[in-house]
């Protein structure tokens, strides 16, 4: 293994855990990719939804990068969006050297870092994101995208800290930031799960946001486990929420990436 990082204007970092080449297995030299964006309410990134969760895609053969983005006050002004945006162009534009497959790049994202990676597939071409990141048309999209307890919503079901940090209050992010009516045809696939017992992020999220997908024809994989609390990561005893059967939700979402990118 090989570990690369990147840090960009503002503080932002992606650090990259990379498979090593080897005669022994050739036509691996590049691999898909996964982009993970912890949770953390947009106040920090956690711990417990970075490194548990990057050494299971790892494993899997993946090659794996984490995005420490901007939070607090420094979430304002699309931040973390334009740093997403710009941890996928920089894996397209240095692919050969990171190992990457450039059509088989997903973005993974717990709670807040859902709502983020989420954001990756319906505003990729947002004024503010698109003014920040200039690239060929699309370049800045995920090809898939993996949602753990999800922030979606700006309306009933929000999660107000979240959704304060990321607009500082102001009606019209409000608005760009309710991603279920931001979907669209051409949004691409997603994998979702949520605790229906979770009261932190209700899982109204997840619901609203798969009806959305649905009524635009967009693919995607959703399962609801009936307990759990919320921010179980990879639900083991190393992140504090051992949970057997949610556990599942990591094959089931390796079965899912490895059907639709064929790997």
């Amino acid at each position: 293994m090989r570990i690369e990082k990147v840090v960009f204007p503002g503080g932002a970092s992606l650090t990259g855990y990379l498979r090593d080449t080897s005669k022994e297995m050739p036509g691996f030299d590049r691999r898909p990719a996964v982009i993970l964006c912890p949770g953390g309410a947009y106040r920090f990134c956690s711990a417990r939804e970075s490194d548990p969760v990057a050494l299971r895609f790892f494993g899997a053969g993946y090659q794996v990068f984490t995005l420490i983005y901007s939070t607090g006050k420094r979430a304002r002004n699309w931040q973390p969006m334009i740093e997403l945006s710009k941890s996928i162009l920089y894996l397209r534009e240095h692919a050969e050297k990171l190992g990457v497959i450039e059509n088989k790049i997903a973005v993974c994202g717990f709670s807040a870092g859902g709502h983020l990676a989420c954001s990756a597939g319906v505003l990729w071409d947002a004024p503010a994101v698109q003014a920040a990141t200039p690239a060929p048309h699309g370049e800045n999209r995920p090809d898939a995208i993996i949602l753990g307890y999800p922030v979606i919503t700006s309306g009933k079901y929000t999660h107000r800290e979240s959704m304060d940090n990321i607009t500082g209050g102001d009606p019209g992010l409000e608005a760009a930031f309710s991603l279920e009516n931001q979907v669209k045809a051409g949004t691409p696939p997603m994998f979702l799960w949520h605790t229906v017992a979770d009261e932190t992020v209700p899982v109204e999220n997840s619901m609203l946001l798969a009806e959305a997908l649905q009524k635009n024809k967009v693919p995607f994989e959703l399962h609801l486990f009936p307990e759990g609390g919320h921010g179980s990561s990879v639900c083991t005893d190393e992140v504090g929420s051992r949970n057997d059967h949610n556990a599942r939700w990591m094959d089931l979402c390796l079965e899912w990436l490895r059907q639709l990118f064929a790997f």
